[in-house]
């Protein structure tokens, strides 16, 4: 049976065994999912087949990438039938065509550059576009910066260090950009979002978040921000509520409109979390959400043995108000 979970505009009904995997197959953990023009579902994901897409009714359509990306991590999809894979475990971006073929390679993939040499890349996180489709990638587990290419991979400029004020980062793990080529920085150990123009300059920072961990922005005069969030894995404060983890909906301004979350914490059922990755919404408004389970399984349960399979991606369908016109399904 579907669970309900949030409320009014943001009503939503989990999909259960959505996604159909060929027999034989099994999905890794997700760390990041993108959905095209035409609804279908790129699911990148740390197991033996990297990236698995399906429609949007679940069924399996193809799969690429094996023996290519080393710890898949972030999926940008680009406005011409292209997608940008972020592999931070081989230091590398990625553009490709939606078949998996290789169009253009930024980095040197296997050759990270010094930690904390500010050059790119040591370990990348994720990629987003400007609407005149200069490339910005987040340079995050052994850098703190923000990296600006042209759209044919030329490095324009780069900025951020270590650190917590504006303009600093600590882990800049997720990136998306609004239709104004404002870019958003989940700076998930600092606990926000920062938001910067298009030149890198620091403009204004969201705080009410908990460790921001996967981002998705949909273009538009007025977008969303949804914000996958990491709740607390140490012990003194593990499974305490309130802090994820959760998806939460956030209006252009930083506004809560409304969180997704379980009570008390994380856990395995329908509509729960272990930890929130990678995001994604298709033109319907229904939700997929890619969990990194088996890292986090440890940390949030370090008394519990881990189970043989743990879910790591759950469809939510967007229950369209009686205000609306129905939705197609």
């Amino acid at each position: 049976m579907a669970t309900i979970v949030g409320g009014g505009e943001f009503t939503y009904e989990t999909v259960d065994g959505w996604a159909k995997m060929p027999t034989g197959w099994e999905m890794g953990e997700v760390a990041a999912v993108g959905v095209d023009r035409h609804d279908n579902v790129y699911v990148f994901n740390r197991g033996l087949h990297p990236m698995i897409v399906f429609d949007r009714n679940g069924e399996f359509l193809r799969s690429w990438g094996e023996g290519v990306y080393v710890r898949p991590h972030g999926v940008h999809m680009g406005p011409d039938d292209t997608i940008y894979l972020t592999d931070d475990g081989g230091s590398a971006v990625y553009k490709c065509d939606l078949h998996g073929k290789t169009l253009m390679t930024i980095g040197l993939p296997g050759k990270p550059t010094p930690f904390m040499s500010g050059q790119p890349f040591n370990h990348c996180t994720h990629t987003a576009l400007a609407p005149n489709g200069d490339i910005f990638v987040s340079d995050g587990y052994g850098n703190a910066r923000i990296h600006k290419y042209t759209p044919d991979g030329k490095l324009i400029k780069s900025w951020g260090e270590p650190g917590c004020e504006p303009g600093q980062f600590n882990l800049p793990h997720n990136i998306s950009c609004d239709e104004d080529g404002w870019l958003y920085v989940a700076d998930r150990e600092n606990h926000r979002i920062q938001i910067f123009d298009s030149d890198g300059r620091f403009e204004t920072q969201w705080h009410n978040l908990h460790r921001p961990n996967g981002m998705y922005m949909p273009r538009g005069k007025c977008p969303l921000c949804y914000v996958g969030e990491t709740g607390p894995m140490y012990g003194f404060n593990r499974g305490a509520p309130n802090l994820g983890p959760r998806l939460s909906i956030l209006s252009n301004k930083g506004e809560v409109l409304i969180r997704i979350q379980s009570t008390p914490s994380a856990g395995t059922n329908p509509g729960q979390f272990l930890s929130v990755h990678g995001v994604a919404v298709d033109s319907h408004g229904d939700i997929y959400v890619g969990e990194t389970s088996y890292t986090s399984w440890p940390l949030l349960f370090p008394d519990k043995p881990m189970p043989t399979r743990l879910r790591s991606l759950q469809k939510f369908a967007r229950i369209a108000p009686r205000s609306e016109a129905p939705v197609r399904r």
